[in-house]
């Protein structure tokens, strides 16, 4: 097989939203640095909603973004949590993929610690092949052409046959 079409994860992004500044916020950012041993990032809200009690630019979310090895020991760790299992409406057209976990206590080897909570998060999951790079440099910036573009299909088969996930419909 042509190694410049073989489907790589590019990046895992990790988010939990609890919709307030402060003390949930720290907690959420703290079981973050836990889990991944990585520093966070604060994300702010884009417009002000007085039935969520929510102003322009406060800091309602985290989020953290791994790449390398570091994403792959963590998506395999995600998916402990909800059993392995996917829906094929997860993936997106552009092959990517994103689920959510209920209750971190779910994944294997996390335990319920009073000081921090129970909270839920998103995970992204992005992909891309070798040569990806041409639509993000500075210089002769270009289009990925289409025939080089990742399909729904190939990140399933590339889910199945490195993290063994079983696809259910409900």
């Amino acid at each position: 097989m042509n190694p410049m079409n073989e489907v790589q994860i590019s990046k895992a992004t990790v988010s939990i939203c609890v919709g307030e500044a402060g003390e949930k916020l720290s907690r959420a950012i703290t079981l973050l640095e836990q889990m991944f041993d990585q520093t966070p990032v604060k994300t702010f809200s884009k417009v002000t909603n007085p039935e969520f009690g929510i102003r322009k630019r406060q800091p309602i979310a985290c989020k953290l973004t791994l790449r390398g090895e570091k994403a792959d020991k963590a998506i395999e760790m995600v998916l402990e949590g909800i059993n392995k299992n996917i829906k094929p409406t997860q993936f997106d057209a552009q092959g990517n993929l994103s689920f959510g976990i209920k209750e971190h206590i779910d994944i294997p080897g996390m335990k319920y610690n009073p000081d921090i909570g129970i909270f839920g998060m998103n995970v992204s999951v992005t992909f891309e092949k070798p040569g990806y790079r041409i639509a993000k440099r500075r210089i002769q910036q270009k289009k990925v052409p289409a025939k080089h573009r990742i399909s729904k299909e190939e990140t399933m088969k590339y889910m199945e046959d490195n993290f063994n996930v079983n696809y259910v419909t409900e």
